[in-house]
């Protein structure tokens, strides 16, 4: 039966409820195997909150209820499927997916983070994904190398 013809909330429900999609990357979704582990954990989640969701009667309810977690299992279900495992790096030498890499700004300042996947990238947490810029110019980089230019150039220090 068509939205328009149940009650009026159920109108109003349904296009609160009808989420857009979140974005998927057009980068490669590489992961590691945290990475990995944590976007199995969120499909499981989301798959758990549509199934209580389809457990409510009331369907304006259930429609609320299931929103957020419908729009995360079609996210979570194609991240997991498109995951591309990396290995763990085979030498500290040169910075690659999944190093810990330590630089020096211009102004003094040190940082470490570690380069991993979007979806586990959190840099409050030390974590950057591969494809922002900073993680860019730093892969295939050793110890001492510059980066950038004059104001951003960044120096390695370190990696792990």
């Amino acid at each position: 039966m068509s939205v328009a013809f149940t009650k009026e909330e159920s109108a109003e429900t349904a296009s609160e409820t009808m989420l857009p999609d979140r974005p998927i990357s057009e980068h490669p979704n590489l992961v590691t195997a945290a990475g990995l582990k944590a976007l199995e954990a969120q499909l499981a989640e989301a798959r758990a909150g549509v199934e209580a969701a389809a457990k409510i009667e009331d369907v304006n309810e259930r429609r609320r209820a299931e929103a957020i977690p419908a729009r995360d299992l079609r996210y979570f279900d194609i991240r997991v499927r498109s995951a591309q495992l990396m290995p763990e790096p085979e030498s500290n030498d040169v910075v690659a997916f999944g190093s810990t890499v330590t630089f020096r700004r211009p102004d003094g300042r040190v940082q470490t983070y570690r380069i991993v996947g979007e979806d586990e990238a959190d840099p409050k947490q030390g974590t950057i994904s591969f494809a922002a810029p900073v993680a860019r110019l730093l892969m295939g980089k050793e110890v001492g190398d510059m980066v950038g230019k004059g104001a951003q150039e960044l120096e390695v220090v370190g990696i792990g």
